[in-house]
């Protein structure tokens, strides 16, 4: 491989529960599975980037602690402690297949701003084109809830959006998404688009006792990465070779099949990457004319506002019927807003006393999610 060629990527992610005994401890006997599963795939042409789960879950059996903690500082004292652990069974687990792995954590911060979002892609790139495998986290030491991804699904989705991945694996303590939950037989084997339905089907649970996620965040991670052009399934991380199987088309699982419409890099970034710091609520003729119509949010739609944000920021655009139906770059703070909403372009300059936008949302800064 020349050192300048990144094959395909995937991005896999591995839940706490997956990586965790029950009786405490981490599963070694699991992480060498998946390192053994990852070197193969690289063997196969493919570069594997892991997403992983259990800094915390490690800290607590080195603390004893039987249950998750809830304060802040007992989080990040376990995540502190439990990442060196974690790390040295990945690196232990990888060693045997002759694969050098790198530590990146990360926090919602680091994706706000654009230049560091770059850097993240070319860092990965730069460790795959020298066929280091990167393994990232969360960075929970220093994450507070402000700066938090909130769980690693998320994280993942995001990375395999900007590595323009082929698939995303969200590997779990579950076969794949159920329509009777509890039943293996009502595995839903496809999902094309995320819909109301099947958003019924999840009931967002707070994980094990040891992890944070669950179907809910799981979905969301599906809905992220299917815009942005990735294939992503959502199966077991107990069933050996489950990885591979799927990459070979024998794999059993739930698949999310990637938009045939893929945002681009920068609608990427203004959808997902950057957290929303308020909302937007539309009339239904705003929503016709942003989905339908292609065009701009105008002030005369907006019905009301929510949070604290200033122009530039990204804020959630909502229906009537509580839907978030799409993402943009307001130009507007949420002071200003709120004194020019349901109000015509043209009365702008007067209510404010200045030359403005005429709209809230160009179309250029929005990204239709729903």
């Amino acid at each position: 491989m020349s050192s300048n060629t990144v094959p395909t990527c995937i991005v896999v992610k591995v839940g706490t529960a997956v990586l965790s005994l029950e009786e405490g401890g981490l599963n070694q006997d699991r992480i060498d599975a998946l390192a053994t599963e990852l070197a193969e795939a690289r063997a196969q042409g493919f570069s594997p980037v892991l997403v992983t789960s259990g800094a915390i879950g490690a800290g607590m059996d080195v603390f004893h602690w039987k249950t998750r903690p809830t304060v802040l500082r007992d989080k990040q004292a376990a995540a502190a402690v439990g990442q060196v652990s974690l790390m040295e069974a990945y690196k232990k687990a990888f060693a045997a297949h002759n694969v050098t792995v790198a530590q990146i954590l990360l926090t919602r911060a680091d994706l706000d701003d654009r230049e560091r979002y770059l850097n993240i892609r070319n860092t990965l790139r730069a460790l795959l084109e020298r066929q280091i495998l990167p393994i990232l986290n969360e960075n929970d030491t220093v994450a507070t809830q402000e700066i938090k991804f909130g769980d690693n699904d998320t994280l993942s989705a995001l990375v395999a959006a900007k590595m323009d991945a082929s698939h995303l694996f969200l590997l779990t303590d579950v076969c794949g998404l159920l329509t009777d939950p509890g039943a293996e037989e009502t595995l839903l084997p496809e999902v094309f688009r995320i819909t109301p339905d099947i958003e019924a089907l999840v009931q967002a649970g707070t994980g094990s006792r040891k992890s944070v996620g669950g179907m809910g965040s799981k979905l969301l991670a599906a809905r992220l990465a299917m815009a942005s052009g990735v294939d992503v399934w959502i199966a077991s991380g107990r069933v050996p070779g489950v990885v591979l199987d799927i990459l070979n088309g024998r794999g059993v699982g739930t698949r999310f099949v990637a938009s045939p419409e893929a945002l681009n890099a920068r609608k990427r970034w203004i959808a997902f990457g950057r957290r929303p710091r308020g909302s937007v609520f539309l009339d239904d003729g705003a929503v016709r004319a942003i989905t339908e119509g292609k065009r701009s949010l105008l002030p005369s739609g907006v019905v009301k506002t929510e949070g604290i944000f200033g122009p530039g920021d990204t804020v959630k655009l909502i229906s009537r019927h509580g839907v978030e139906i799409a993402r943009g770059l307001t130009a507007f703070g949420a002071e200003d807003l709120r004194k020019i909403m349901g109000k015509s372009s043209l009365d702008i300059p007067g209510v404010l006393g200045r030359s403005s936008p005429s709209e809230i949302v160009h179309r250029n800064n929005l990204v239709v999610l729903s």
